[in-house]
């Protein structure tokens, strides 16, 4: 297993590799969102507002943002995805795939670019997570302050107008409320305007608790078949990839015979492989199994029984033994869960100085007295960084029989390279920010180094 990393822009980089020599594209870009004011996260000013302009109802940002320089002229996420998704279509080998991590925000603007770049759509998967942190606007809150620092009228801008109350003056004189304004017309403290308290429990966004995976595939050299046999890289590697049962399942009317830890073996025994992977994954967290019921034993298709004749012919149809997996519990087990583990992120980082960072979607984040998220010291700063079993799982899914070699263009703090070294696959990361590339090295380094637990 080897490992070929790179500090620098990932287009000029990609340039110098040649065609067809990759069998798979890991990786998680920017999602075009202004991550934290990070600038590798941002690439139109416009979406935004127009930053500085001093107009009375124009959208402003920090005049200071930053965008990336070579995007500086507004071309956007998709421009970009089209660009490094053109690069890594060269790379790869026919029938190779690509998945690339997406915000819901944005995502339609990477698939679009990634598909224009020659990519077939082939799936999407769902990362869900409970650790999001809602980074809502409080619209009761905001015209609270707004009227009463006397930039807004009790009734908007006239007799017939609908202002902040939503009703006009004269409706307002004549009594007029909502049907259930009685339920909230209470002040709670903070807010003390009838207009504050009319739109309290009112926001502009939803808690975060997924991302989107966009599967791509290079287009095949033939079929399928012919594809495997000549590139050596073809669909997925199913059978890694289902999601297995913590105990040996038996099949047939005579499972009930079976001892595992030794007894009478049946005839009829084989142990179960798992369950088909799905387009799902999820951490495990309680927010997440809450959403899922507790279910009994999980169906069993009775087979044993065919009875009749072979088609066309005198002899008689062999028996078949049931179908199913007869465990039972939360319906969570039908997909796949990558938990994160808290030493994963800093593992093999002692020599770098620990800085404030993280992430404020929340995490192991620490939180303060409001229940906010709360940035902390760390050697790993990196502010989007995925869980390892999460990156292990797309690597072992895409796995070819040989192995094949995986390509990141946004390294970050190296994670799919970490994934890599424990799968047993080449690597090819790159990054463009130094600090992220010194704690992707030491990272891989360190998890190339442990037993692989395969």
């Amino acid at each position: 297993m080897t490992n070929q990393l790179y500090l620098g822009d990932c287009l000029e980089i990609l340039d110098t590799f040649k065609e067809n020599s990759v069998d798979t594209c890991i990786t998680d870009p920017p999602y075009g969102l202004g991550f934290m004011g990070k600038e590798w996260d941002t690439f139109d000013k416009s979406q935004f507002g127009i930053a500085g302009n001093e107009g009375e109802n124009d959208l402003k940002v920090k005049k200071n943002f930053k965008v990336l320089p070579r995007y500086n002229n507004g071309a956007g996420l998709y421009d970009f995805a089209l660009q490094w998704a053109t690069e890594v279509y060269r790379v790869l080998k026919p029938g190779g795939l690509l998945l690339a991590f997406g915000g819901t925000r944005t995502y339609h603007r990477l698939v679009c670019g990634i598909e224009d770049a020659g990519f077939e759509i082939r799936d999407t998967i769902a990362w869900v997570y409970g650790s999001g942190f809602p980074k809502s606007y409080n619209l009761g809150k905001g015209i609270d302050k707004f009227v009463k620092t006397g930039n807004a009228s009790l009734n908007g801008t006239g007799d017939s107008s609908n202002g902040a109350l939503g009703y006009t003056k004269l409706q307002y004189e004549q009594g007029y409320r909502p049907d259930d304004y009685s339920n909230r017309h209470q002040s709670t403290g903070e807010i003390t305007t009838e207009e504050g308290m009319l739109w309290d429990g009112w926001g502009t966004a939803l808690k975060p608790a997924m991302e989107l995976i966009v599967v791509a595939m290079k287009p095949l050299d033939g079929t399928y078949v012919e594809n495997a046999l000549k590139w050596g890289v073809a669909g997925l590697w199913i059978d890694g990839g289902r999601v297995g049962t913590e105990e040996h399942i038996v099949h047939g009317k005579e499972a009930g015979k079976f001892q595992p830890n030794g007894g009478e073996t049946i005839k009829d025994y084989h142990e179960v492989k798992g369950r088909f992977p799905a387009n799902f994954i999820h951490d495990g967290s309680d927010e997440v199994l809450d959403l899922f019921p507790q279910t009994g034993k999980s169906g069993v298709a009775v087979r044993h029984n065919s009875g009749g004749n072979t088609f066309g012919g005198d002899n008689p149809k062999p028996p078949m033994e049931d179908m199913g997996y007869r465990d039972s519990g939360s319906a969570a087990r039908f997909f796949y869960c990558a938990k994160a583990s808290k030493s994963e992120r800093n593992a093999g980082l002692e020599e770098i100085e620990p800085r404030l960072g993280g992430s404020l979607e929340g995490g192991n984040d620490k939180r303060n007295g409001k229940n906010k998220p709360q940035l902390s010291m760390r050697q790993n700063h990196h502010p989007t960084v995925k869980p390892i079993a999460l990156m292990r799982y797309l690597a072992r899914l895409t796995k070819t029989p040989t192995g094949g070699v995986v390509l990141d263009p946004f390294m970050g703090s190296g994670t799919t390279g970490c994934a890599c070294a424990l799968e047993g696959r080449d690597f090819i990361g790159i990054e463009k920010e130094p600090d992220y590339y010194e704690i992707a090295e030491k990272r891989i380094a360190y998890w190339s180094a442990q037993p692989k637990l395969l």
